[in-house]
């Protein structure tokens, strides 16, 4: 397995919007684990294949980074969120955007189909913060930042460290 590189804002693979994924082969079952590595060593709670510059329709997620070590991994492969229920909103931040977080309103409850790393079909129903992490993650491979629900306002707020980012990558603002 291998540390990918996490893409960072500005970077145009970050606005592209993910491939269905055809075939779930070893090519692809590696990317998944290497995406997995990659979210556990930054450490974040999910990881989108365009954040690595790759782009399918892939996400991983465990909620529980930094408890008791965590490894309660969902990898999904081409998930889409079919029902939404409810509203919450709370602080989210992205391994994207490093160092900028900001209230953002989300559904509080979500259904999201896909398949499983064996290519069976899953259906999972969840709430609270696995919520806020799929519909986060799946934004994603549709060229979707947690910026882009922010209001104008809190845009304002953030624009200095969104232009740095943008003008330095990843170093420290």
């Amino acid at each position: 397995m291998s540390i990918l590189n996490i893409k960072i804002y500005g970077e145009e693979v970050l606005r592209e919007k993910a491939k269905p994924v055809k075939e779930i082969n070893k090519k692809i079952i590696d990317l998944i684990n290497d995406m997995a590595e990659t979210m556990y060593k930054a450490p974040g709670v999910g990881l989108a294949a365009n954040q690595v510059g790759v782009l399918k329709r892939i996400i991983v997620i465990d909620i529980t980074v930094g408890e008791d070590g965590g490894k309660n991994l969902i990898a999904l492969i081409n998930p889409e969120i079919v029902e939404k229920e409810g509203q919450m909103e709370e602080d989210e931040g992205c391994l994207s955007l490093p160092g900028i977080n900001a209230s953002v309103k989300r559904s509080a409850k979500v259904t999201v189909c896909g398949l499983n790393i064996k290519g069976k079909p899953v259906k999972i129903t969840v709430s609270d913060l696995l919520a806020k992490a799929l519909q986060h993650e799946i934004d994603h491979l549709d060229g979707i930042l947690f910026v882009d629900h922010l209001s104008f306002a809190q845009k304002f707020f953030i624009q200095n460290k969104l232009k740095e980012l943008k003008k330095h990558g990843n170093t420290k603002i």
